[in-house]
């Protein structure tokens, strides 16, 4: 990651539309952000598949494709129906490179759980806020980033975050329900 796009990133995560400019908006720009996306794809395929097990790597190969790739085309889609083609672009590098920002956010949200649990709350109940704030922070990025982006409504946008992460979400279990009717039908 450029040293450019880190601070995009920076800038995004903590809702500053400023750092949407930090995004080389090209097709190269976009194969950049994808490409350590593609990587791990590509390295847990080959361990699955050194594993001696190559139907499930290659049933989790494609589904990491899926699930890599959809999110791009299924806004693309909606970028153009709603005329914001040109920003398009911009947005799906951001996008992609932003997901570096869901780690740490998981981490901070386990780490918060744990202070919670400390202070006498359940841990299962801890886990469960963890687990909600994580997913809360997720969708308001996604939602800011398709709002300020793509130059979109609220209703837009969010229409935009429910497409996109409903439908790749439907994509991606296709590959594991075809390997479950293989397995079955052997």
């Amino acid at each position: 990651m450029s040293l450019a796009a880190a601070s995009g990133v920076a800038r995004l995560a903590r809702f500053r539309a400023d750092g949407l400019a930090a995004f080389d908006a090209s097709p190269a720009g976009l194969l950049n952000a994808l490409a350590p996306w593609f990587a791990f794809a590509l390295v847990g395929g080959g361990l699955a598949l050194a594993g001696g097990t190559p139907r499930s790597a290659a049933v989790d190969l494609l589904g990491s494709l899926v699930t890599l790739l959809a999110p791009p085309v299924l806004s693309q889609g909606l970028a153009q129906l709603w005329g914001r083609a040109t920003a398009w672009l911009r947005y799906a590098v951001a996008v992609t490179w932003c997901q570096w920002v869901m780690p740490p956010a998981l981490l901070a949200a386990v780490l918060a759980s744990g202070g919670l649990i400390a202070l006498g709350v359940s841990q299962r109940v801890a886990e469960a806020l963890a687990g909600l704030t994580a997913l809360v922070y997720a969708l308001a990025l996604h939602l800011f980033l398709a709002r300020r982006g793509l130059a979109l409504s609220l209703w837009r946008a969010g229409v935009v975050v429910v497409a996109v992460d409903l439908g790749t979400a439907a994509l991606a279990w296709g590959p594991l329900l075809l390997a479950a009717g293989w397995e079955r039908g052997r």
